[in-house]
């Protein structure tokens, strides 16, 4: 069974891949499976440039296939902010609810339809020689809602709504988060690549 590292200490992230790619013989390892405590700092000015870096820095450090993503919110009405500081939105220190609750306050006065956004994930699997083996994008379109609804999910799942389902992404079950996420989507569009490596 081959071995793919994702480069992340979020269990949570690792199972989601785990559970979107169930029929393929990998065995999923996050940092802390292997022993990886050192961060690779995220220096790039796009979702690629930072997924390239974590590719490389670790797959470079274990020899192992790796599996790198960065992702984040676009808001419209922010001119394309938080972006690539979507996870450090507000500053250090502050929880999820506190960071979403500053994205909810900048934009309090914006009217419904300036207030689209979307979500955009980019993976890129880097081999132990530091060659890019794959890539692949996904973006989820949406609205920033004026209130958090819903309990699933993480991050700004509660404040992102969903017209086509009339729900934000924290309300919708896992299954359907799956399918239509940035993450799901990217996940999907990497596949095939997948399937060829292992294919050897």
């Amino acid at each position: 069974m081959t071995k793919l590292l994702v480069a992340t200490h979020n269990k949570g992230k690792v199972k989601e891949f785990a559970d979107m790619l169930a029929d393929l013989a990998i065995e999923w390892l996050s940092l802390d499976d292997v022993g990886v405590t050192e961060d690779v700092v995220e220096t790039g000015s796009t979702f690629r440039e930072n997924s390239v870096l974590k590719a490389r820095a670790y797959a470079a450090a274990t020899g192992l296939l790796t599996l790198a993503d960065d992702s984040g919110l676009e808001v419209d009405a922010l001119d394309g902010a938080p972006g690539v500081y979507t996870a450090r939105y507000g500053g250090e220190g502050l929880t999820a609810v506190q960071r979403y609750q500053k994205l909810l306050e900048a934009i309090q006065q914006v009217p419904d339809p300036q207030r689209t956004a979307r979500f955009r994930c980019v993976i890129v699997l880097a081999g132990p020689d530091g060659e890019i083996l794959g890539e692949s994008e996904g973006v989820c379109q949406g609205q920033i809602a004026h209130a958090p609804a819903g309990a699933g999910g993480f991050g700004y799942d509660p404040v992102f709504y969903l017209p086509q389902f009339g729900q934000t992404m924290a309300q919708l079950t896992a299954a359907e988060k799956h399918k239509i996420s940035h993450r799901g989507q990217a996940v999907q569009a990497i596949v095939p690549r997948l399937r060829q490596l292992l294919a050897g």
